[in-house]
């Protein structure tokens, strides 16, 4: 999401609770789905991304809704659309590659917001610009800034979807040292920009193996 946009966040977290005293400020867990066409090549990653309570709670500042507590995923559909649109300059916190190639994904289809227990979870599908045939794919999901943490959902955090034969495995987040927790703790002062590449260090890592 935009710099603006974070930082309006942020703001808001700071006023309404302590736990934002230190990078990261917002919190995703999320599942993804790695997508296959008929003829084995890879054409996508399917997203959910569940937000923290506090930061959903922040996102629905001024929507409109009919029924108190709820939201359907019309009157979240400015909102879904603001979200997908602002990511972009972040790559979609999405990198996947090849043993020899970069993939690159194109804009976001097929993305909406739901509202469930007191969470926003974004669903939303990257499609490859061009399909994958390599036989070894590795994607890796985090922000380059480090405002936001990405954690694997507990239950089933990866799948595949058209991919028979194929095995896909998942490599949690190096944890940091004391060191680069001292790194962490001063980015508030000194943030890091979408270029930088210090966020890759705790990157959530999924590997697809086909034979």
């Amino acid at each position: 999401m935009k710099r603006s946009y974070y930082l309006c966040a942020i703001l808001s977290l700071w006023l309404f609770g302590s736990r934002a005293v230190a990078h990261p400020h917002v919190w995703v867990t999320f599942h993804s789905e790695v997508l296959y066409a008929a003829d084995g090549t890879m054409t996508g990653v399917r997203h959910a991304w569940t937000f923290d309570d506090m930061f959903s709670a922040y996102a629905l500042q001024g929507i409109s809704h009919a029924k108190k507590g709820q939201y359907t995923r019309e009157e979240l559909a400015p909102l879904a659309q603001t979200n997908v649109e602002s990511l972009k300059e972040y790559a979609y916190f999405t990198y996947a590659r090849t043993d020899s190639k970069k993939l690159k994904f194109a804009d976001p289809v097929d993305y909406w917001l739901e509202y469930k227990n007191a969470a926003l979870t974004l669903h939303f599908t990257l499609p490859l610009k061009a399909g994958a045939s390599a036989k070894a794919v590795q994607i890796e999901v985090y922000d380059p800034t480090i405002f936001v943490d990405f954690e694997f959902a507990k239950d089933k955090p990866v799948s595949l979807s058209g991919a028979p034969q194929c095995a896909v495995t998942y490599d949690l987040p190096h944890q940091p040292t004391a060191t680069e927790q001292a790194r962490l703790s001063q980015l508030d002062i000194v943030p890091l920009d979408s270029s930088s590449t210090y966020g890759e260090t705790f990157a959530n890592k999924i590997q697809v193996k086909c034979p």
